[in-house]
């Protein structure tokens, strides 16, 4: 995409089609491997929804929304636990709308998304813990090998 940045493509055309770099929504999205499609928000995001945010540091976010407040947004990557505060309707660029995966288009309304999207989300809890002793036990093993 070179020097563009991504809200100058987003209003320019309307969407943004590009693979991400990080791993803070997997599994959802695989780093360099699958491409998310994100377009324009039309009007305020809601629950579930994986806005395309740019922080005030200028660094650009794709995490999805646990729960929308009245001025701001709680959000989190589907691979992390912590939760992210004060992100508002002027930080979101656009809305992720779909993922291509290994060539096939899975939108955001598509019934085994949806699936996902509520047993991911709804047993936050259970997530976090989960990721978090993950993150214990790799922080251990490498402790120990040392």
């Amino acid at each position: 995409m070179g020097k563009i940045k991504f809200e100058e493509e987003i209003n320019r055309t309307g969407r943004l089609v590009y693979t991400n770099v990080g791993c803070s929504m997997m599994p959802l999205i695989r780093q360099h491997k699958d491409l998310m499609i994100i377009e324009k928000p039309s009007g305020r995001c809601k629950k579930y929804d994986v806005p395309l945010y740019k922080r005030d540091d200028g660094k650009y976010v794709l995490h999805r929304i646990l729960k929308v407040r009245k001025d701001d947004y709680v959000i989190c990557g589907d691979h992390c636990w912590t939760k992210e505060y004060g992100i508002t309707d002027r930080h979101i660029i656009g809305v992720l709308t779909g993922v291509v995966r290994d060539g096939k288009t899975i939108p955001v309304t598509d019934r085994r998304y949806q699936a996902y999207v509520h047993l991911w989300c709804d047993f936050f809890y259970i997530r976090a813990a989960i990721l978090r002793s993950k993150s214990l036990l790799y922080r251990l093993k490498r402790k120990l090998k040392r």
